[in-house]
């Protein structure tokens, strides 16, 4: 077994679609594509949801398609992280999320939220392997091998026996990156995990998730519409009370996409009207 997590005193369908249903209970089922066994697509039905009697979601029912990044904005308290969540299977009361390789979601799913969340007194290859350690795994050469693995590949090699506390803010969430791949889940929810860095290095971490991630399963939270643009495949925007997700236009490219690209500047133009407008859907 690794060592203990305690202080050292010494240091489904094509894109996202949504469809009307008079569902109160929220349902998640997981479809695999027919000739990717190890790479699902996800459908959940947040239909209804609700704190209290107050409905959160309207009609909601949305698929993610396999191996793409699916990207969700709207104004701040709309309940973004909400369906993040649900579609983690964190919420109390809801079934768990099963997918039809009979794994539960604990293995199928990996989070990055939105802090780096890593232990102070762990060096960042440790931190890497954290998960491992919290579910009581033994600490292996292989996945020492693989940590060290992926911290070189995001651009930390020289780094990988540090402590968080000496790396700057774009180090520690490549750290964060790098143990979100070590957990290997065919399936990744992104909770603006790079809003507190600066624009430069958010656009390059941006990059090096999304060349990371290709192949995988993900759906991205953000606030920022150039970076859903740049990093999604799909992108929808979350208005209204109750909620409700309407597509937004994303350039038939290739992620990551150019930041100064003409077609992504133009599509970006349009995001800030349609969040724009939804805000103003808010507003009592």
């Amino acid at each position: 077994m690794g060592r203990p997590l305690e202080p050292d005193p010494g240091h489904a369908g094509e894109g996202m679609q949504i469809v009307s249903s008079q569902a109160t209970s929220v349902i998640h089922s997981v479809s695999q594509e027919p000739n990717s066994a190890l790479i699902p697509a996800l459908s959940v039905d947040a239909s209804g949801f609700a704190y209290g009697d107050d409905a959160l979601f309207g009609p909601m029912v949305i698929n993610l398609e396999a191996g793409k990044t699916t990207g969700i904005l709207g104004p701040s308290g709309i309940g973004k992280s909400t369906l993040l969540r649900i579609v983690a299977g964190l919420v109390p009361g809801i079934s768990s999320l099963t997918l039809n390789t009979g794994l539960p979601v604990s293995e199928s799913i990996a989070l990055m939220g939105q802090t780096d969340l890593l232990f102070p007194w762990l060096s960042a290859r440790d931190n890497v392997l954290a998960g491992f350690r919290l579910r009581g795994e033994a600490i292996t050469t292989g996945l020492r091998s693989r940590a060290g693995h992926l911290l070189a590949e995001v651009g930390l090699s020289d780094h990988a026996g540090k402590r968080p506390g000496v790396l700057s803010g774009g180090m520690r969430q490549r750290v964060a990156l790098a143990r979100t791949l070590a957990e290997d889940r065919p399936i990744v929810l992104m909770d603006e995990p790079f809003s507190a860095l600066d624009a430069i290095t958010r656009i390059e971490i941006g990059d090096l998730a999304a060349r990371m991630l290709a192949g995988k399963t993900v759906l991205r939270i953000t606030h920022a519409p150039l970076e859903a643009l740049r990093l999604s495949h799909t992108v929808f925007v979350l208005s209204g009370s109750p909620a409700y997700l309407t597509p937004a236009g994303v350039p038939n490219s290739q992620i990551p996409r150019d930041s100064s690209d003409h077609h992504v500047l133009m599509l970006q133009a349009n995001l800030l009207e349609q969040l724009s407008k939804a805000r103003e859907v808010e507003r009592p």
